[in-house]
């Protein structure tokens, strides 16, 4: 009995992403694009999101061209990455304008790209809030490059921390088992 006590509790460890009541879900917020307009999430439900805090002067940075491909290869299958620029780790340019020439003119980045904004803590933008109250530490980025990919029902389907590559197998297969539900 007493086997079987601890073995429920260590698996309940387990469920606890998945038990989430989701209140809220990632189509109910909001971020201003590098030009200051409102992009709501909520135009792109039923689309599988990767939300990505980037940096332009991280050594992750040169995953801005593989988060590029993905772009241009799963968005008319439904796949809109995003990338969410963030000085909570002291690498990220001046100012929205500065992101926004870096991103064009070294990587051609032509997916939605936000304004800066705070990424982990308190002062955290309210999405980056729900998705740690949602499904845990595994959502708050450690670091730059940190990817989040919500699923077509607005829910976090998965995170990945800075060193997986998104063009990585494991990561397109995550991405792709996703628009497929």
């Amino acid at each position: 009995m007493k086997k079987i006590i601890i073995s429920l509790i260590m698996f309940s460890f387990f469920l606890t992403n998945a038990s989430s009541n989701y209140k809220k879900l990632a189509h109910d917020f909001s971020f201003n694009d590098l030009d200051g307009s409102q992009i709501k999430l909520s135009e792109f439900k039923n689309k599988v999101l990767i939300i990505t805090n980037v940096a332009s002067k991280c050594g992750f940075t040169s995953q801005y061209e593989d988060l590029q491909t993905l772009w241009e290869n799963y968005q008319n299958k439904g796949l809109v990455v995003i990338g969410v620029p963030s000085n909570s780790f002291n690498q990220e340019l001046g100012t929205n304008k500065e992101v926004k020439n870096f991103c064009e003119a070294k990587f051609g980045i032509s997916f939605p790209m936000m304004q800066i904004v705070e990424v982990k803590g308190n002062k955290a933008h309210p999405f980056y809030i729900w998705a740690k109250e949602n499904y845990g530490k595994k959502a708050v980025p450690k670091w730059n490059f940190h990817k989040i990919i919500i699923g077509k029902d607005g829910k976090i389907f998965e995170t990945y921390a800075s060193f997986t590559k998104p063009t990585s197998k494991k990561f397109i297969y995550s991405v792709e088992t996703a628009l497929k539900k």
